[in-house]
């Protein structure tokens, strides 16, 4: 995973201050056409925070296969459009009936930020909060962006445009960490680890002593893997094509590592529990690992598809095997079923405690940049 910094402190800024400040056009990174290469451009304009937002001067957001997914194609999006979802920053401006932040608090951003008064909040259904909505339209909930171009809307990639140097977000997706919280580290509680860590204790809600099997070991495998070994689990196999990847999550805490497409997964979980794994996790997004998890799981066992699948994608499954006679259990998991204002301070303690590595997720560092004398540079 990697993280991509920006942004410029707004003149004669106090921690606290309540100030009228628009900044001036900004740099930010945009996908103009699918299959195409981001462009740094200097010339967005981003609105004041309305009532209940704040914005926020990005440090650093990671790059997540979602956002790697829209630059290709596999999700339609409009365009122009500023991608980058799992950022962290300092506030800049907040609009009125905001309670809690001030200009110059340090904050972790979220793509998902619960409204806490909707159906699916109070319930505790974060995850499906109606705020999800903007992750799919690329708009806030009521169609407007709050970002501009040459009077033309540009779209807030992911429901948040965090590869720009400012972000437009609603108060309750910016978490309030301690100013000692390195935001470099902490933008990747944003989306991975909130997704993996979340899809263990939240969405799985694995046991200790319960065998589990994650396949796909991208920034939110590994975060899976990490949420097991904290959940307590017993045995964690880990599955990826890709060497590094396998050592990656021996380091996380994973007891069993193998390629597979080497080794059969389901033959292999069967011979090390006798039974087949309690809990299996999709961390690509690939119909294909749903079904090889629900063969791979014991009767009774979850199988919890995390990745984000392309539209097309079509998992086949034979209900009178698979459900009727095993109680084999299929469930998804948006952003891990996270409440952020619960989640992301507990992920932060746990790094703090020594329980998660956050600094090995991220793998390289680039600055979001402008080259003098030409219409954009190429990121």
């Amino acid at each position: 995973m990697s993280s991509i910094a920006g942004g410029r402190s707004p003149p004669g800024l106090a921690p606290g201050a309540r100030v009228d400040y628009r900044p001036p056009p900004m740099r930010a990174a945009i996908l103009e056409e699918a299959q195409k290469p981001l462009v740094v451009r200097d010339d967005v304009t981003i609105a004041d925070p309305r009532p209940g937002h704040v914005r926020v001067r990005v440090q650093h957001c990671g790059v997540c296969h979602s956002d790697l997914s829209l630059v290709d194609g596999v999700f339609p999006s409009p365009t122009p459009i500023v991608l980058g979802h799992e950022a962290a920053g300092v506030i800049d401006a907040v609009g009125a009936d905001v309670e809690g932040l001030a200009p110059g608090d340090h904050v972790v951003l979220t793509p998902v930020a619960p409204c806490g008064a909707c159906y699916w909040c109070v319930r505790g259904e974060p995850g499906v909060c109606v705020n999800a909505s903007m992750i799919t339209t690329n708009t806030f909930r009521d169609g407007s962006t709050g970002l501009a171009r040459g009077g033309d809307p540009v779209f807030r990639g992911v429901g948040l445009g965090g590869f720009a140097e400012y972000a437009l977000v609603p108060a309750s997706g910016a978490i309030k960490v301690a100013p000692d919280v390195p935001l470099d580290v902490a933008c990747v509680i944003g989306c991975a680890v909130q997704t993996g860590v979340g899809a263990v204790l939240n969405t799985a809600r694995v046991e200790p002593g319960a065998t589990v099997l994650v396949m796909g070991l991208g920034g939110i495998g590994l975060s899976i893997v990490q949420g097991a070994r904290v959940a307590g689990a017993a045995r964690i196999i880990a599955a990826d094509p890709m060497p590094a990847r396998r050592e990656a999550a021996t380091r996380f805490g994973a007891t069993d590592v193998l390629d597979p497409t080497a080794t059969d997964v389901m033959m292999y979980a069967m011979d090390v529990t006798g039974v087949g794994v309690d809990y299996a996790f999709d961390a690509v997004g690939r119909a294909s690992l749903v079904q090889a998890g629900l063969a791979a799981c014991r009767n009774g066992g979850t199988t919890v598809a995390v990745g984000a699948a392309p539209m097309e994608d079509v998992i086949m499954i034979a209900p009178a095997a698979l459900f009727t006679i095993s109680e084999k259990k299929l469930i998804g998991c948006t952003l891990g079923s996270c409440n952020s204002y619960r989640d992301i301070p507990r992920l932060i303690a746990l790094w703090q405690a020594g329980r998660l590595d956050l600094e090995s997720l991220v793998t390289a560092r680039r600055p979001l940049i402008l080259i003098p004398g030409l219409l954009g540079s190429r990121l």
